[in-house]
């Protein structure tokens, strides 16, 4: 999406007036038009419908991007494009396989229209309530710390640390300090040490722009609402990829156990005593 999308919206916020807003709501009507399409469940209705979806998709790239670019992002939108992506994935999900299961009568259409609408909703409810966790941790890891600091007893262990994430001195103002300090400490240690081939598989994928988390919302809709109907191929292809989803969707639900475990033993350094204290903050 992004090589195209990115073109688009150069081309789209430096030469017209053309509002995210309006975009959002051109890219929700492609989308109930491309459900449309796949009600009518011959083959050559889903090549079309398929096809609208992706002009669909790569308007709903753009909305944010030009929104972020031109500063103009507003509640307002944000609402409407995650609301509308909800409705237009609910949508053509009902149309596409109704429209199959009218035409060859098989039961098992109904199961993964259902099953369709609720690793949609699955997934970006997960993703939502995984970055409030994450936010969380690090407000509870602040707290922890301006409490020690409070106490006269504030340490954080260096071997807690993050290196790459702090750079510079310390000698800064505390509240800098403290926010500085629990940002830099490290709760993907764990995932680390066990899966120590990944971070150099991440730069990897990064360095040829490919996304780290291989299978989310995004290509779960393009398995089913493009590459499916183009192969007519849409019952093999919807189950592998909600299969691949439900994979992904484990792991990072494994990462963030051990994210918790590494949160938990950095609590307990900064209200144990005795530890050897970072330059620059308050000694045990």
């Amino acid at each position: 999406m992004d090589p195209l999308a990115g073109r688009l919206v150069v081309t789209t916020a430096n030469r017209t007036s053309i509002t995210p807003n309006q975009i959002t709501w051109g890219a929700f009507v492609l989308g109930l038009g491309s459900a449309w399409c796949f009600l009518r469940a011959d083959w050559p209705w889903l090549v079309a419908g398929a096809a609208v979806y992706h002009v669909s998709f790569v308007l709903d790239c753009m909305d944010g991007k030009i929104a972020r670019l031109k500063g103009t992002g507003t509640v307002l939108g944000g609402w409407l494009d995650y609301v509308f992506d909800r409705i237009r994935v609910l949508a053509c999900t009902v149309a596409l396989m109704w429209g199959q299961y009218h035409a060859t009568g098989q039961d098992i259409y109904l199961f993964l229209g259902i099953g369709v609408v609720f690793l949609d909703m699955l997934r970006y409810v997960d993703a939502l309530q995984i970055a409030k966790v994450r936010r969380q941790m690090r407000r509870t890891l602040r707290q922890a710390y301006e409490q020690s600091v409070s106490a006269g007893s504030a340490a954080l262990p260096a071997s807690l640390l993050h290196e790459d994430l702090l750079h510079g001195d310390l000698d800064n103002d505390p509240d800098e300090i403290s926010v500085r300090l629990t940002q830099a400490v490290d709760l993907q240690k764990e995932f680390r040490s066990r899966f120590s081939w990944y971070p150099g598989l991440r730069e990897w994928l990064r360095e040829h722009r490919i996304r780290t988390h291989l299978v989310s919302g995004i290509e779960f809709q393009m398995a089913v609402f493009i590459v499916g109907p183009l192969l007519g191929a849409v019952v093999p292809v919807t189950i592998g990829a909600a299969a691949l989803l439900l994979l992904f969707e484990a792991l990072i639900m494994y990462k963030l156990l051990l994210s918790s475990r590494d949160l938990n033993r950095a609590l307990a350094a900064i209200r144990s005593s005795g530890e050897p204290s970072v330059s620059g903050t308050p000694a045990g």
